[in-house]
């Protein structure tokens, strides 16, 4: 017996459904999907700690169940005291099972778990049916033991979608349990 994640599972039975009753597709293939998240971490105070960015490594492999790789500055700028090659982030690409377990602990556990919480944005849609929001603070996941963080920081996360236009990934995503402010 092959093991499905519960989201994908409730895609595939439900949501198709209810996306293709909604905006009238003729074939399966036109309904949106989720394609992959994106998870990515910008360190600001990594300029003079380098132990910072492995931190953060750590903690984003971690809550996607992923390595997560370290991203480096492209250019310097001395503003920032920022030299070309060093160190200043974080980010994983989760894709299949991996992105729908994800999602799933997302939508279900981690966001209710977020302080003052009354459903998230509609803002983020790019207009190619991509949606991206930030977390303040990385403690929302149960994954990460509170006690062992030495300093509380924010991600972005973006769920690429197949959709064409906005609506239809803020449906797909709806359909998905995501809880947007009405």
């Amino acid at each position: 017996m092959e093991y499905t994640p519960r989201l994908r599972q409730e895609y595939s039975e439900r949501v198709i459904a209810a996306l293709t009753e909604k905006f009238g597709y003729k074939n399966v293939m036109e309904v949106p999907k989720l394609t992959k998240v994106c998870l990515s971490q910008g360190i600001g105070k990594a300029v003079s700690d380098k132990k910072l960015v492995d931190s953060a490594v750590e903690e984003m492999t971690i809550i996607s169940g992923q390595k997560a790789m370290a991203t480096y500055s492209k250019k310097d700028i001395s503003n920032f005291k920022l030299r070309k090659g060093m160190p200043i982030g974080a980010k994983v690409t989760l894709r299949g099972d991996k992105m729908w377990e994800f999602a799933d602990r997302f939508v279900s556990i981690s966001l209710p778990r977020t302080r003052d919480f009354r459903g998230i944005e509609s803002k983020g849609f790019d207009g190619r049916g991509n949606y991206t929001l930030g977390i303040k603070e990385q403690i929302i996941f149960p994954e990460i033991d509170i006690d062992k963080i030495k300093n509380i920081t924010g991600m972005d996360i973006t769920f690429v979608t197949t959709a064409k236009t906005d609506e239809e990934a803020r449906e797909l995503l709806t359909q998905l349990g995501f809880p947007f402010k009405k």
